[in-house]
């Protein structure tokens, strides 16, 4: 979901990097290593987020360190946000991927809306391990501290009712809609 709202994909790695674990620091050269990413990229992004005060650089040597700006006024929200990115993504491939065949999944509801009321509406189409799924979903409203509501359908019962689906606001997190 990040990734739709920041397009730039060395940004989103900068701020999992930074906002994730709040002490990690880095330089110029090893986040270009790290990242697969040219150093010009990641110091134009580095630069950005300097400028906007989200990070802080300072001179270690001959290079500079960057962090997170634990006392900008965003950084608790970021920080949020880094951590629900980072925790869904990984529910979503932990869960999917241990459950049968699943030939799409995508949220539904509130969440898909960008309200965060509390209650993630969870829909699966496939063929699951239900009783399984009821066991990974306790534990996950654990981790990520949510409620998640699941509705399983098989693909002709999806297919029935696609278009009513097609008509509220969905955010696909694994397969595609055909």
């Amino acid at each position: 979901m990040l990734d739709y709202l920041i397009t730039s994909k060395t940004r989103i790695k900068l701020l999992l990097k930074f906002f994730l674990n709040a002490e990690a620091r880095g330089y110029l050269r090893s986040l270009a290593e790290e990242f697969g990413e040219s150093t010009n990229a990641v110091r134009v992004e580095l630069n950005r987020l300097t400028e906007a005060g989200l990070l802080e650089a300072e001179s270690e040597g001959r290079m500079k360190v960057y962090r997170a700006n634990k006392k900008h006024v965003l950084f608790g929200e970021l920080h949020s946000i880094v951590k629900k990115y980072v925790g869904i993504d990984r529910l979503v491939d932990d869960v999917l991927q241990h459950l049968g065949n699943v030939e799409l999944a995508f949220i539904t509801g509130d969440y898909a809306r960008g309200i965060d009321s509390g209650t993630i509406n969870f829909t699966i189409v496939g063929e699951i391990d239900e009783h399984y799924l009821e066991v990974l979903i306790k534990k996950s409203e654990s981790l990520i501290g949510r409620k998640i509501e699941v509705t399983l359908l098989g693909r002709e019962e999806f297919n029935k009712y696609r278009e009513k689906f097609e008509q509220q606001k969905m955010l696909v997190v694994w397969g595609e809609i055909k």
